[in-house]
């Protein structure tokens, strides 16, 4: 006996598929059946099935006035009980339904409900709508991407951006709105395999329903270039529409063939405003009316999260945890804040604030230079890689006009190897700020590129070294003249003699240029006075080469 999935009835093993093709009326163990009533077989009963029925039948007694059917009342079977939580349920037992009744008993949105319940404050509250998404004006109502959107020309795309600004909220509502298939993936937890295995199924899907598929990859600048190769003959057939995600840039990250294939979006860091209206929104969402989370709070988390609106719903969601407790103040809840700053030591951040450094430097600001500076130490940069940088503004930027900088900058490279943070940092303070008040000199910076340039040129890079300047180690380089005609200058009075050291065809050029400095003049300076005002934006010819004197 098996109990039926449909009606959880009782009936024989072989007559269960006859059983549930008339519609659970039959077969039924206990049930007052003759066998001249019987129905006929169907066409899903087995063979074994059949052979069963017909012995049965051949066996009893035949149908007489004399001898009637007797009438054998069985006891209904009893219901299996649930089994024990952890084992499987018999396969009579319905899971959600009752007595023939499609209609579950639980709806199936309750398992959705329970993990929206254990999910973070940050993924409850992202938005449902492009109308919710704040602080991205390419799905604003005049929006590009919107309007991409709303005419259904979805192309490929990277979306670039930093964390918390969007990326992975834009590509769903994408996908909710287009009513493609869409599968999500990570680079981080997702193989070759795996992605070609999407694509046949998006084929397939393609071929069977016309249905297109969006496939959203975040991180993909985690995935290699081979492994990024995978997807180029897909998204360029068409087969799929590729939304990327990433947080570097995708100049350095992505593959040209892939970037040529896609359109490439930026999306910009959210602005105070735009956080504070995001939790604004959550408060309002989860029904937080404590007089704590003000705006000045709200305007605090913004502040911290440094445009990342997933950190300030993480800060929002700790401190209405925390704002519970009656004792609790508005300073007491910064304290318990986790407080770090936001530094990527191999992504864009790394680069820039690098680059703010040396322009700081350069242009001769110490304010600005310590304030990168205390930024990187801060944020856990290698003081090393900062010690280098140094000795390259050295020579760079203050070069001739201050011989003494270079082993200066040198020996703080040293520093830092030998004690390393956080004492380090004074060497490297100590050094900056001597490079900021440093005159400044770019004369060979430039003296070089410009030689470099000029091996550009056709037909400069192989020119033959004059005779007189060619080492002669051997007698048959001194037979042919090697060296003949050189005039060693420390031989002679000041050093000076006449002596030609280019090569023939570029005799006389130059490339070392008279000035430590450009001869532009900055237009800003002029405007507010500091600098006299002249036809042609350069400075005039003065004998050292420095900005003219003007009053104060």
């Amino acid at each position: 006996m098996v109990a039926c999935p449909l009606c959880n009835k009782q009936v024989k093993e072989a007559l269960i598929n006859e059983h549930i093709d008339e519609g659970c009326t039959s077969h039924v163990v206990g049930q007052n059946e003759t066998p001249g009533t019987q129905k006929p077989h169907s066409f899903f009963s087995t063979p074994v099935a059949r052979r069963a029925v017909s012995s049965t039948t051949k066996q009893a007694n035949p149908v007489t006035a004399s001898n009637p059917p007797k009438t054998t009342q069985l006891a209904p079977a009893a219901r299996p009980k649930t089994p024990p939580t952890g084992t499987k349920r018999p396969f009579g037992e319905t899971n959600g339904y009752t007595n023939g009744d499609r209609s579950p008993t639980v709806p199936k949105r309750t398992r959705l409900s329970a993990l929206q319940k254990v999910a973070p404050l940050a993924e409850r509250m992202r938005p449902t709508a492009l109308d919710d998404v704040c602080g991205q004006e390419i799905v604003g109502p005049n929006g590009l991407l919107r309007g991409m959107i709303e005419t259904n020309t979805i192309p490929s795309m990277i979306l670039w951006g930093g964390p918390g600004t969007g990326k992975t909220t834009i590509a769903r509502l994408i996908a909710n709105t287009s009513g493609a298939r869409f599968v999500e993936i990570n680079s981080t937890s997702t193989g070759v395999a795996e992605v070609k295995k999407i694509f046949v199924e998006s084929l397939n899907e393609l071929q069977l329903t016309g249905r297109k598929t969006i496939i959203f990859c975040d991180e993909i600048h985690r995935f290699s270039k081979a492994q990024q190769d995978v997807f180029l003959g897909p998204v360029e057939a068409g087969q799929v529409t590729l939304i990327a995600a990433t947080t570097e840039n995708p100049s350095f990250k992505v593959i040209n063939a892939l970037l040529s294939r896609c359109r490439t979006f930026t999306l910009k860091k959210l602005t105070d405003e735009d956080i504070v209206r995001i939790l604004q929104r959550a408060m309002e969402a989860e029904n937080c009316t404590s007089a704590l989370l003000d705006i000045d709070m709200l305007t605090y988390f913004a502040s911290f999260a440094d445009g990342d609106a997933r950190t300030a719903l993480n800060l929002l969601d700790l401190a209405m945890s925390l704002s519970k407790n009656p004792d609790m103040t508005a300073e007491d809840l910064k304290k318990h804040l986790t407080k770090t700053l936001v530094y990527d030591r191999n992504g864009d951040q790394h680069y820039d604030n690098i680059s703010a450094l040396h322009k700081s430097i350069r242009g001769s600001d110490p304010d600005a230079a310590l304030y990168y500076l205390a930024r990187m130490l801060k944020s856990g940069e290698d003081p090393l890689y900062i010690a280098r940088r140094l000795i390259v503004v050295a020579s760079e930027d203050v070069g001739l006009a201050d011989n003494t900088m270079l082993p200066l900058a040198t020996a703080a490279y040293t520093a830092c190897e030998k004690i390393g943070m956080p004492e380090c940092r004074i060497n490297l303070a100590h050094t900056v700020l001597a490079l900021c008040q440093a005159p400044k000199s770019t004369k060979s910076y430039r003296g070089l590129e410009n030689a470099m340039a000029a091996l550009d040129e056709p037909g400069l890079a192989g020119l033959p070294i004059p005779i007189h300047l060619r080492n002669a180690p051997t007698r048959l380089m001194k037979e042919l003249g090697y060296g003949a005609e050189y005039k060693y200058n420390p031989d002679y009075v000041d050093g000076r003699v006449m002596q030609e050291y280019l090569p023939e065809k570029i005799r006389g050029r130059r490339f070392l240029e008279d000035l430590d400095l450009g001869t532009k003049i900055d237009e800003d300076l002029v405007h507010d006075g500091l600098l006299p005002e002249v036809d042609d934006g350069l400075l005039p010819e003065v004998d050292d080469g420095l900005l003219p004197e003007v009053d104060d």
